[in-house]
C-alpha cells in the first residue's frame, strides 16, 4: 500500500489518540512514535520508519507540534541524529541496526564523533590514530588522541575512525568503528573555549578495545564510510530548516526594530543585505532539503555549510556594532560543560565569540571551498604528491 500524506496523517492521530500527550510520559510517547514508524518515515519499518518518501516527515511534524507532543530534543542528540544514524543506516548490519537506532532517536544514548585529531584536521586522511586487530579475541585494540570532540563528556558512543593498515596510503586503511566511550582506556578532557566554556573536548584512546562486532562497513573501507558521515554533518549544519527571519538574523531584526535610537544609515544598509543573504540562504537549505529526498546528500552540503559559517559570523559582527558600548559585555566567563550549543538563547557577545569556531567545525572553509570548487563546479583538483604514497612513508 502507498503511503500518503493523507495516511501519514491518519496515522499520526490515531498515535495521538492512543497516546494523548498531555497524559503520557513523554519518554513513553517517544517510544510510541518510534514504534508506530513516526520517528524517521523515510526510514524502514522496524527501525523508525514506513519506507515512506522523506519529504512526508514534514507533515508527521507538524501535526505533533500543533498537539503539543513532546520532541526528543534534537539539539542535544544532532550527532546522532544528523551524523551517525544515517551512517549506520547506510553501512551498518541489521543488528547494529537495531541495538543503535532506536536508542539514539530517543535520545537514551548521546553520540560523538572521534575523527579530527591535532596533526589531522582539515586533513583528516591523515590521522594516525591505530587499531590493530587481536583476532583470537575478536576486538580491535585502539591507540590515539582525536580532539574538537563535542559533546565527549556526555557521549555514551562515539563514530570513530583509525588506521588499520599504515602501508597503504591514507585514503586507504583506514577503518570505520562504533566507540564505547565508557570502556575502559577512554579519557576525555574538556577544550576551554573563547567563550569560556568547554563545549568541546580532546579525547585519549589508550589500548581501547572495539568488538569487530562495532567495525561498521569494511576493514579498510573507512574512508568511503567517513565520506557519508561528513556529508550529512555538513547538511546538518548548514541545511537546517528555519523560519523566514529565523537563526541569527532574527535578533539583530529584532533591536532595530525595537530600539530606533540605535539606527544609523551605514548599518541599515548593512542590515538590509544580510537580511536578503539569510533568506537567500534560507530558502537554498529549504531546496537542498527537497533534492535529500531523492537520495543520498552530495557536495552541495559544503556550500551551504560555507555560507552558514560567513553569515553567522557578519551578522554576529554586526549585532555588536549595532550594541555599541552593550555589544561589548558578556554575561558570564564561568567554565562549564554545555550540552547544548545555543546561539539565539543567549547574549551577542556569546554569538560573536561562539561564530568564529563556525568556520573550522564540520570541515574548515578552507576544505569546503576546495570541495565546492572540485565537485561542484568541476574545477581541476589541486596537485598532490601524496595520494599513492603509503601513510607510514609520509613525512609528519
Amino acid at each position: 500500500m502507498t503511503l500518503t500524506a493523507a495516511r501519514l496523517l491518519t496515522r499520526t492521530r490515531d498515535l495521538l489518540a492512543a497516546h494523548p500527550p498531555a497524559t503520557t510520559d513523554p519518554a513513553d510517547f517517544l517510544r510510541a512514535r518510534f514504534d508506530a514508524g513516526l520517528a524517521w518515515v523515510h526510514y524502514p519499518e522496524g527501525l523508525g520508519g514506513l519506507g515512506a518518501p522523506r519529504t512526508l516527515q514534514a507533515v508527521v511534524d507538524a501535526e505533533l507540534e500543533a498537539a503539543g507532543a513532546p520532541d526528543n530534543d534534537p539539539r542535544r542528540i544532532g550527532i546522532g541524529l544528523g551524523m551517525a544514524a544515517p551512517t549506520i543506516l547506510a553501512y551498518g548490519t541489521e543488528e547494529q541496526k537495531r541495538r543503535f537506532l532506536r536508542p539514539l532517536w530517543l535520545g537514551e544514548e548521546v553520540w560523538c564523533q572521534l575523527f579530527s585529531e591535532p596533526g589531522a584536521g582539515s586533513d583528516l586522511a591523515a590521522l594516525g590514530t591505530r587499531a590493530v586487530l587481536d583476532e583470537a579475541a575478536g576486538e580491535w585494540v585502539v591507540d590515539g588522541q582525536k580532539v574538537w570532540t563535542s559533546s565527549a563528556h556526555t557521549a555514551r558512543w562515539a563514530i570513530l575512525i583509525a588506521r588499520t593498515d599504515p602501508s597503504l596510503p591514507k585514503h586507504r586503511g583506514i577503518t570505520y568503528f562504533l566507540c564505547d566511550m565508557h570502556a575502559p582506556g577512554v579519557e576525555v578532557r574538556p577544550l576551554r573555549q573563547i567563550t569560556g566554556e568547554a563545549e568541546f573536548n580532546e579525547v585519549f584512546l589508550t589500548g581501547v578495545r572495539i568488538p569487530d562486532t562495532h567495525r561498521l562497513g569494511a576493514v579498510g573501507e573507512g574512508w568511503a564510510v567517513a565520506r557519508t558521515t561528513l556529508m550529512n554533518e555538513r547538511v546538518s549544519i548548514g541545511g537546517m530548516r528555519l523560519p523566514r527571519e529565523g537563526g541569527m538574523i532574527a535578533p539583530v531584526a529584532a533591536a532595530w526594530r525595537e530600539r530606533p535610537g540605535l539606527r544609523t544609515h551605514a548599518l541599515h544598509q548593512r542590515l538590509l543585505g544580510l537580511w536578503v543573504e539569510a533568506e537567500v540562504a534560507r530558502l537554498t537549505a529549504e531546496r537542498l532539503r527537497q533534492q535529500l529526498a531523492a537520495g543520498q546528500p552530495g557536495p552541495e552540503g559544503s556550500g551551504m555549510k560555507l555560507t552558514f559559517a560567513r553569515l553567522n559570523q557578519e551578522i554576529s559582527g554586526l549585532e555588536v556594532e549595532l550594541l555599541g558600548e552593550e555589544g561589548l559585555l558578556y554575561e558570564d566567563w564561568t567554565m562549564r560543560r554545555p550540552e547544548i550549543v545555543d546561539f539565539t538563547g543567549r547574549d551577542a557577545g556569546y554569538r560573536y565569540l561562539r561564530a568564529k569556531g563556525n568556520s573550522i567545525e564540520g570541515g574548515t572553509s578552507e576544505i569546503l571551498l576546495n570541495i565546492v570548487a572540485e565537485r561542484v563546479l568541476g574545477l581541476p583538483a589541486e596537485p598532490r604528491d601524496d595520494k599513492d604514497t603509503p601513510w607510514k612513508d609520509l613525512a609528519r
